[in-house]
């Protein structure tokens, strides 16, 4: 599966938010206003992370192996993703 661009913006996104805590933290901001920036930032990344697996399974069942046996292994594979989101 390749990254497209709807990923790589979240990606982005997050990594804002995180060198936004780090300023925050530098500055002296309070514990609890980074923790709701962390909160955040977890959010951000399971959304990445369940688009990421939904756009894996998705291609598996679109691009179908000539292999049954392989493609129900990466089928299987999708899924472990998707349950450990």
């Amino acid at each position: 599966m390749q990254c497209d661009q709807k990923i790589m913006n979240r990606l982005k996104r997050a990594e804002g938010q995180m060198r936004g805590i780090q300023k925050m933290m530098s500055e002296g901001q309070s514990c609890g206003d980074m923790m709701v920036q962390l909160a955040a930032v977890r959010a951000s990344v399971d959304k990445i992370m369940g688009v990421m697996a939904a756009e894996n399974l998705k291609h598996q069942l679109e691009n179908p192996d000539a292999d049954p046996d392989r493609q129900a292994e990466q089928l299987a594979k999708a899924m472990r993703l998707i349950e450990k989101k």
